[in-house]
């Protein structure tokens, strides 16, 4: 079965960059492509003697022309193509320090950058919430978003349901683009072991108090047995990507345990799992 990715997203916020990693694996890549051309350019991909099985399509400099873009994704699944959608998205403040930054002008042209990004936001919002995966770049350099994109798009991904595990600090606020929160903020806190606190989840002294703690493994049996039941459900529904949070206070101990704990158990399921420690270096 042949297999695009449809990349768009608000501008500024990691297409090409995206377009650049994919076509590093291996995609082809066509960029800022119309959306009215979607179909026209899967067929010549479809055509007898075609080599081109894995095709990326970035589309969305013009967001007039994303009206299309749903009734071109039918066309293409019509077809007995997979289909993903991957939407980049990140804060106005961000997009704004972006645009200014590299003084690059808004393809909406407005004035003022922020006026142009609520408005190209607006003009999204029915794409975004169509999407098959949301990435939220706004606290990703270049690197952790090839990182991310790699995660998702490698050879292999689209064998199964593919499964972020990210953790997080919520006093850096929740992950917008995830699809399940764990809070584990009831587990003592390594903070304030004098030992530990420059440590991170990652280290195995960090590890070893975490699990120690009582409820530690009370909570990893219950959400456990919570994604053995949910994953196969989403699965069946065709869900092809699934996100899961785990947060503590600063993103730097408890989450990133808890999160490496289980993807492990997510692992052990048959799906296909990335891990991303958002917060872990601040």
């Amino acid at each position: 079965m042949a297999e695009f990715v449809i990349v768009t997203g608000l501008s500024g916020a990691g297409r090409s960059q995206a377009a650049a990693t994919l076509e590093d694996l291996g995609w082809f890549v066509v960029d800022n492509l119309p959306t009215t051309l979607i179909v026209s350019v899967a067929d010549l991909a479809l055509a007898p003697g075609s080599t081109r099985d894995r095709v990326a399509l970035v589309v969305g400099r013009d967001t007039e022309q994303l009206e299309e873009l749903s009734s071109a994704v039918g066309a293409l699944t019509h077809r007995g193509v997979l289909v993903r959608t991957v939407f980049l998205d990140a804060s106005d403040e961000v997009l704004v320090r972006r645009f200014e930054g590299t003084r690059r002008r808004h393809p909406l042209g407005r004035e003022k950058v922020l006026e142009a990004v609520a408005l190209e936001r607006e003009r999204l919002g029915a794409i975004r919430e169509a999407a098959d995966v949301v990435i939220d770049t706004s606290d990703l350099n270049v690197h952790q978003l090839r990182s991310r994109l790699i995660d998702l798009f490698h050879r292999d991904s689209a064998d199964s349901m593919h499964i972020s595990v990210v953790s997080f600090g919520f006093k850096y606020g929740l992950p917008p683009d995830v699809d399940n929160v764990f809070d584990v903020r009831f587990l003592p806190n390594p903070h304030w072991v004098a030992d530990l606190r420059d440590l991170t989840g990652r280290d195995r002294a960090v590890r070893d108090y975490v699990l120690a703690q009582e409820g530690s493994h009370g909570f990893l049996d219950k959400a456990g047995d919570l994604l053995a039941f949910l994953l196969p459900s989403y699965e069946k529904e065709g869900k092809t990507y699934m996100s899961v949070a785990v947060g503590c206070t600063g993103g730097k101990h408890r989450s990133v345990v808890i999160a490496e704990e289980l993807a492990g158990a997510i692992r052990t399921l048959g799906f296909d799992v990335a891990v991303f420690h958002r917060d872990v270096e601040r």
